[in-house]
């Protein structure tokens, strides 16, 4: 796909840029390359190819998920100023 120096002013215009009328044709030709390589891109067989969640293939470090403190509610809510129901109290903040 090869875009032109109006079609750029176009994209410009709705994208709210100003560029200088001299790069027009700059920008046309590099944005026109860049379609062409996504368009080549498209045309590449997939099929055995598994998705990946990250271009590059690291796994992610992760800790299991496991509780590794102890539950203390009531300790808290004894030193708590106001609890009603199991839940803290607080003062309205806005009005």
């Amino acid at each position: 796909m090869s875009l032109t120096a109006d079609d750029v002013n176009k994209i410009a215009y709705l994208a709210r840029l100003g560029i200088d009328t001299q790069d027009t044709e700059s920008y046309a030709k590099d944005l026109s390359g860049m379609l062409d390589l996504v368009a080549q891109m498209g045309t590449i067989n997939t099929d055995n190819v598994a998705p990946m969640a990250h271009p590059l293939d690291q796994a992610q470090r992760l800790r299991t998920d496991q509780v590794s403190e102890i539950n203390q509610r009531e300790a808290f809510q004894a030193i708590a100023p106001q609890v009603e129901a199991n839940l803290y109290l607080v003062p309205k903040v806005i009005e």
